[in-house]
């Protein structure tokens, strides 16, 4: 019996280190594998769905990005928002951002980009699709960026056609963090820090993101093609010449007499800020600890020897214990109440700034109505100008109250500040001309909003579903037949989703 007792035990022992072996073989292949970096070819790095082969859980972890699928409509949500940008797009459309999955797709669908009907025709330039897509340093590289920076947005229709992806941000040959969109080289160049090539691996890890998340305009550049053709380019340019602060973007667009639109109901030379993420970050807790965005938003994952970044690019509240327990040592129910009470916190500002800048345009124009003259409106109108690039900037990026609480609270201050000065001085420029106790329109709905701002939205709408049933679907026969798109890529993109197709 003990002989077999004891054979008996030497075989599952031999078992389990045959298991162990293998497994230790199998995880020292896959290792093996992964360092071999393979080459994605340079003629098909802008489709992401042929890293798959070689990044497969990169890639999944990305195309999960589609669950962020839920369009939310923030001029229903904030109705004084087509006030405060009346006369310019985002008066007429403005989602709430969604996934990198959808970021094509929103581009094409908002009405923001109007509905051309050819390659020449459309209210936006080029520039509007230099963030949604690896197709975009692939022109720039191919026609030159100057080129890639002329023209119309519908130019450019059927080749950008792969949503943000692997090409982004990564090296086709190495795998490595790279950056392809020359302008952020210029603006870290002007701003005194490193290029990304000279930034650390951290920072790099922040870049990245960098070269999206940024408050940018559109800048006028003339220029003559290989041709001999004059023309002007409008390229995307960060206005980091002085710091990466809202009052030193503030200052060099005042320096250089800069306007984004004049505002519909107000007159006032205006100022739209985009998205500075990043720049809000260096300034929170976080960014001077020397946290990247990567660790947050896409934290590492383990499956079995392999380490790899988790590619969703979600709300690190829906990994917490990925993305912030490896550093906090507080509760999760504790740390979800703090976010909780800094996003109140923020958007009890966010609605007085507001309201008060909204009801400075419509005062404003009763002013004009009222027989006020320019001179009389400047201090009101720069302080509108002001107060409302601070607000933006505080609020355009989304999660600033998270990466930045302390700024922008007092962005939000000084802005509504800014806009009570504004105010107040029409009190007496109204009093002045006769008019007295009065009383701005109701703007609490997005449809009353809209109205006083001029916006068309039905005839906006009948346009945009036009072009979508004609030359949008053009764009993607013509990208297939090119070798630019994989139709199966586009398998689970609702292609006519916007809050006004429901």
């Amino acid at each position: 019996m003990k002989y077999k007792l004891l054979l008996a035990g030497s075989l599952v022992a031999i078992a389990v280190i045959s298991l162990m072996a293998s497994s230790v073989n199998q995880r020292e292949e896959e290792r093996k594998a992964l360092n071999e970096r393979p080459l994605v070819a340079e003629g098909i790095k802008h489709k992401s769905q042929e890293w798959e082969r070689y990044y497969p859980r990169q890639y999944s972890s990305w195309k999960k990005t589609k669950e962020s699928s839920q369009i939310t409509d923030m001029l229903k949500e904030k109705s004084q928002l087509p006030v405060l940008w009346a006369g310019y797009g985002f008066a007429k459309d403005y989602n709430a951002p969604r996934g990198h999955y959808y970021a094509l797709q929103d581009n094409v669908n908002s009405l923001r980009t109007g509905a051309p009907v050819d390659g020449k025709t459309g209210p936006m330039p080029t520039a509007c699709w230099t963030c949604k897509s690896p197709d975009v340093p692939r022109i720039m590289e191919r026609d030159g960026e100057l080129e890639y920076f002329t023209g119309k947005w519908a130019k450019y229709g059927s080749e950008i056609v792969n949503s943000i992806g692997c090409a982004d941000c990564h090296s086709n040959v190495t795998g490595e963090l790279n950056v392809r969109r020359p302008y952020l080289d210029r603006a870290l160049e002007s701003a005194g820090l490193p290029k990304f090539a000279d930034s650390t691996h951290q920072e790099k890890r922040n870049l990245v993101c960098a070269q999206c998340h940024t408050e940018y305009y559109f800048k006028k550049t003339e220029w003559t093609d290989k041709d001999g053709t004059k023309k002007v380019a409008k390229v995307v340019t960060l206005p980091w010449e002085n710091g990466l602060t809202a009052e030193g973007a503030e200052k060099y667009y005042n320096d250089m007499g800069f306007t984004d639109w004049t505002h519909k109901i107000s007159k006032t030379p205006m100022l739209k800020t985009q998205h500075p993420g990043y720049e809000l970050f260096k300034t929170g807790i976080h960014g001077q600890k020397g946290v990247s965005c990567a660790d947050c938003h896409m934290p590492y994952t383990q499956e079995g020897s392999v380490k790899y970044s988790d590619h969703q690019l979600q709300n690190p509240l829906e990994t917490m214990d990925r993305s912030c327990m490896p550093c906090h040592r507080e509760s999760e129910k504790k740390l979800r109440g703090i976010v909780l009470q800094k996003y109140v916190r923020k958007d009890q500002l966010h609605e007085l700034a507001m309201d008060n800048l909204a009801k400075a345009h419509l005062e404003t124009a009763k002013a004009m109505e009222a027989g006020a003259t320019d001179e009389e409106l400047v201090g009101v109108r720069a302080d509108i100008r002001s107060g409302q690039w601070k607000w933006d900037y505080a609020v355009a990026s989304h999660p600033a109250f998270f990466h930045a609480p302390e700024e922008t609270l007092r962005l939000l201050a000084v802005a509504n500040e800014s806009a009570m000065q504004a105010r107040i001085a029409l009190v007496g420029v109204l009093a002045k001309h006769g008019v007295m106790d009065y009383s701005a329109p109701d703007f609490s709905t997005k449809k009353n909003s809209q109205a006083l701002a001029g916006v068309p939205l039905e005839k906006l709408v009948a346009a945009k579903n036009a072009f979508k049933a004609t030359l949008e679907k053009e764009w993607y026969k013509t990208a297939v037949k090119n070798g630019n798109l994989n139709m199966d890529s586009r398998k689970e993109v609702d292609e006519t989703s916007s809050y006004f197709s429901k």
